[in-house]
C-alpha cells in the first residue's frame, strides 16, 4: 500500500465518536474548534514541546511518526516510552478530559500500538491514556477484543472514505452538546424528519388515512 493510500490514524477515534463527525472531517475536510478542542490542542503542544528525555532505563520520544501497512494507517504518537535495553515501545496517548463511556480513545491507542508492533517487530501488551482533567494515567490492556474493534473500525473508515458519502446526523445529547462540529453537523435540524413526513410515517404504521390534517381540512371546506 502506497503512503498516499494510508488513512489518518485519528479517523478511528472520530469514527467511534460518530461516523458523521468522521466524514465531515476526513471526507468533506471540514473542521471547527471550540474551547474543548483548543484545550486539547494546547495539551498536545505541551507534550510535543518536551523533546526526548531519559529516566533510568526508560527513554521518552515525543511526536513519533507511525505507520501500519496492514491496517493502512499513518499518524503521530503523542509519546512513546522505550523501556529497557531492548527499547520495548509503550505508547501513551494524551487526552484533555477524563475517561469516557465509549472506547474511541482506547481504539486510537490500540491503533498506535499496532503501528509500533510493525515498526519495531515486537508485541505490545498494554499502553496508557493520560487524562488532563484528573492528571492520571489509565492503563489499557491491548487484548483481542480491543484489537478486533480497532481493525473493524479501520475497515469501516476506509469503506466510508472510498464511498465519499457523509452519513446522516443522529442527535445524541451526551456527545453532541460538547462537539465542536455541531454547527456544521446540525444534528437537531437535519436529523429530524419534516413534520408532515413524520406524521405520514406514523399514521401509515397505524393503518389510518394517509391524508395530512391540513389537506383533510381543506377538502372538507371545499365540499361544504
Amino acid at each position: 500500500m502506497d503512503d498516499d493510500d494510508l488513512l489518518p490514524l485519528s479517523a478511528l477515534q472520530h469514527q467511534l465518536f460518530g461516523p458523521r463527525q468522521c466524514a465531515l472531517i476526513h471526507v468533506e475536510r471540514q473542521w471547527q474548534e471550540n474551547a474543548l478542542t483548543i484545550e486539547g490542542r494546547l495539551l498536545h503542544d505541551a507534550v510535543d514541546a518536551g523533546g526526548r528525555d531519559r529516566r533510568g532505563t526508560v527513554r521518552t520520544v515525543r511526536s513519533m511518526p507511525l505507520r501500519s501497512r496492514r491496517l493502512g494507517l499513518a499518524g503521530v504518537a503523542d509519546l512513546v516510552e522505550l523501556h529497557g535495553p531492548e527499547q520495548r515501545p509503550y505508547p501513551v496517548e494524551y487526552k484533555r478530559g477524563r475517561p469516557k463511556a465509549h472506547r474511541a480513545d482506547e481504539v486510537q491507542l490500540c491503533a498506535q500500538a499496532i503501528c509500533l508492533e510493525e515498526m519495531f517487530h515486537t508485541n505490545i501488551a498494554e499502553g496508557a491514556l493520560f487524562y488532563g482533567e484528573n492528571r492520571r494515567r489509565v492503563v489499557v490492556r491491548l487484548d483481542d477484543e480491543l484489537r478486533g474493534l480497532t481493525e473493524r473500525t479501520a475497515t469501516a473508515v476506509r469503506a466510508m472514505m472510498e464511498s465519499g458519502r457523509t452519513p446522516p446526523p443522529v442527535y445524541e445529547a451526551a456527545k453532541c452538546r460538547n462537539c465542536s462540529m455541531i454547527e456544521l453537523c446540525r444534528p437537531r435540524r437535519l436529523g429530524r424528519p419534516p413534520p408532515v413526513a413524520d406524521w405520514l410515517a406514523r399514521h401509515l404504521e397505524d393503518g389510518e388515512d394517509a391524508m395530512p390534517p391540513d389537506d383533510r381540512g381543506e377538502t372538507d371546506r371545499g365540499d361544504s
